[in-house]
């Protein structure tokens, strides 16, 4: 009497086995992090959380003396200021952040974004038409002042066309993905609502 091999029997086993085999690396990967170890994480997005909106123009400027706020004649300076590398930077302070994991959820808070810097690179200045009255002479200051007016200014077009938003958009981007890599199923990030954004900040 022949022994009959039960191939069918034997597939079914396998295929089992591997089923349990998957079903088991599945459940137990786990994701392995406590709160300190994904704000350590975090932290290395900050960077890629940044937004630069690049900036060049013409600065003019004009000024008088004056006396009971009325302007003296013959006393007007002014100058024209050409700059080629000006740039607003907007981010989020990771440092600020908060971090809260329970299994496979994870909670985050994020401060809001603010304006980080604002540069007008005086390297690339060049100086047109500058005037030359012996009443009321060009001084550093006037120069100062005038690339200050500006940062102010490239700031506020920043501001008006959402660099902020943007920065929050991508924070919010890269740490979801990064959370995801890091095997958390429930993933919720939230923005701080009390945080003050400074404006025009150098």
């Amino acid at each position: 009497m022949n022994r009959k091999t039960n191939y069918p029997a034997i597939v079914l086993l396998i295929t089992a086995l591997v089923l349990a085999f998957f079903l088991f690396k599945k459940s137990s990967k786990q994701p392995k992090y406590d709160s300190a170890a994904i704000m350590e994480k975090i932290a290395y997005v900050k960077d890629l959380s940044l937004v630069k909106y690049n900036y060049s123009g013409v600065i003019s400027y004009s000024d008088y003396v004056k006396f009971k706020n009325l302007q003296v004649p013959l006393t007007e300076k002014s100058f024209l200021i050409r700059y080629n590398d000006g740039y607003v930077k907007a981010g989020i302070d990771m440092s600020k952040a908060s971090v809260s994991v329970s299994g496979k959820s994870v909670k985050v808070i994020l401060p809001k974004p603010e304006i980080q810097e604002t540069v007008i690179d005086e390297k690339t200045i060049q100086v047109y038409d500058e005037s030359l009255n012996i009443f009321n002479p060009t001084k550093i200051s006037d120069f100062k002042k005038a690339i200050s007016g500006e940062k102010n200014k490239i700031t506020q077009d920043a501001l008006a066309k959402g660099i902020l938003t943007e920065s929050s958009d991508q924070a919010h981007k890269f740490i979801s993905s990064l959370l995801e890599e890091l095997g958390f199923e429930k993933i919720d990030i939230l923005e701080a609502e009390s945080l003050s954004i400074p404006i025009g900040k150098e």
